[in-house]
């Protein structure tokens, strides 16, 4: 479908399509085999963020063998039909997979396309195990406990047997998927379950007392006899701070000449719907404490700042940010643009001046930096971001601290192709509106 549509956007119909017919029949078949080695239709096994990353990988690795397939064969392929063929197959795979994804996931709701799943263990890990696998989002269905030589007490799940009967449990159960509680084994018996599992051809997941990270970032790897977990730093070097400061600069240009007659448009009915400025010029703190002004368009009646302390009293609010669904302050014009978030398209100026980054952190105000417990200072190891990872994830429903514990795994996981994730996904959290206020 890509490859058609691409043709038809770079040729219309003036070169026959029968030139090019053994490319239309041998791309897809390639496609399928690199799908299948990048473990593409597997995708339950990966987070969407390492699946983003596989497909833009697959996609590109696909279009460049059959660029090399065109070369040897002596076939003349338009490059600009190539590169509009590379855009509209990461469109039409990604937005087939969200389909796909919502279509699962509204099947899991029903109880369907769930993995019948052993818990082996009884300790606390077990028990939060079991409180996770509530959730049917994960896809997994708790059947049982396995005992180990724990004597943890349990509320819920009966435990069927010990870790020595488990492949007859597996037999009697129908169980599709074991998930071990590491704490809760030795290395013995672990051992043990690895065969089980392996005879019995059902898949196993193994907990891991690490933070909450990507899967790009973990290696396993033999060490003694054991499996040591490698975990790669995730750390800017110089290179990749120039690749990603690049990718600011060519986005935010584009994106201040194509928007320019948004700009200009939101202008003029900020500036007839209330008496005030068109821009709001707000205090932020940026990197390493450093402040600076962040440009919005104004949303609020003219001095808004100062009703905050009589509103938090009305409202009973008590959290760091101050938001609330219904404010008094909105006009009219500034209610319809923070639903759609426009009134934050200044922001590309703090982009191009180096102040803020596309991704990032959201940039808090002093005042809330000023009530920061030690650990929350983290999240200003790097630039604030126009978007970022607590803004698809649930915006302004959030509590403060769980914006920055998301803001903290973005510092934890941050990659280009992270990056590119978070933006893909902000363009439908946008038309959504989700806590948008």
């Amino acid at each position: 479908m890509a490859l058609l549509l691409a043709y038809w956007v770079r040729f219309r119909v003036r070169v026959p399509v029968g030139d090019f017919l053994w490319l239309l029949l041998a791309t897809p078949i390639v496609m399928v085999v690199i799908f299948s080695g990048f473990k593409l239709y597997e995708a339950h096994r990966f987070t969407p963020a390492e699946e983003f990353r596989r497909i833009i990988l697959a996609v590109s690795i696909g279009l460049s063998g059959v660029v090399t397939l065109s070369f040897w064969s002596q076939a003349s392929l338009s490059r600009a039909w190539l590169g509009v063929s590379w855009i509209f197959t990461l469109l039409i795979v990604l937005i087939t997979r969200r389909l796909w994804h919502w279509h699962i996931w509204r099947a899991r709701t029903k109880g369907l396309l769930m993995l019948p799943t052993l818990i082996v263990g009884t300790n606390d890990e077990a028990r939060k195990l079991q409180s996770i696998m509530r959730r049917p989002n994960f896809g997994f269905r708790p059947i049982g406990l396995v005992a180990t030589s724990d004597d943890g007490t349990q509320n819920g799940l009966p435990v069927l047997g010990s870790v020595g009967a488990l492949r007859d449990l597996i037999r009697e159960t129908g169980a599709e998927c074991i998930f071990v509680a590491a704490s809760a084994l030795s290395a013995q018996q672990m051992a043990h379950i690895a065969k089980a599992v392996r005879l019995e051809g059902v898949e196993v997941r193994v907990t891991a007392t690490l933070p909450q990270v990507l899967s790009s970032r973990l290696s396993v790897q033999p060490f003694g006899g054991v499996m040591a977990i490698s975990l790669r730093q995730a750390r800017l070097t110089g290179s990749q701070s120039i690749a990603k400061r690049a990718f600011d600069l060519v986005v935010a240009g584009i994106g201040l000449l194509i928007l320019s007659p948004i700009f200009l448009g939101v202008a003029l009915a900020v500036r007839l719907s209330s008496p005030g400025p068109v821009l709001y010029r707000s205090r932020r703190i940026g990197q390493r404490g450093r402040p600076f002004t962040m440009l919005k368009f104004r949303t609020m009646v003219t001095g808004s700042d100062s009703m905050i302390e009589q509103l938090r009293i009305q409202h009973g609010v008590a959290d760091v940010m101050f938001k609330l669904p219904d404010d008094p302050r909105v006009t009219p014009v500034g209610r319809f643009l923070r639903r759609f978030s426009l009134d934050e398209l200044p922001q590309l100026l703090n982009v191009i001046r180096g102040e803020m980054t596309l991704v990032g952190p959201r940039p808090p105000l002093p005042e809330e930096v000023a009530s920061y417990d030690d650990w929350q200072f983290d999240r200003l190891e790097v630039r604030p971001g126009i978007t970022g990872l607590w803004q698809v994830s649930g915006r302004s429903d959030l509590s403060f601290d769980e914006c920055v514990r998301l803001d903290l795994f973005y510092i934890e996981n941050w990659s280009l192709a992270y990056d590119l994730y978070i933006i893909a996904k902000t363009l439908p959290v946008l038309v959504s509106r989700r806590g948008a206020y």
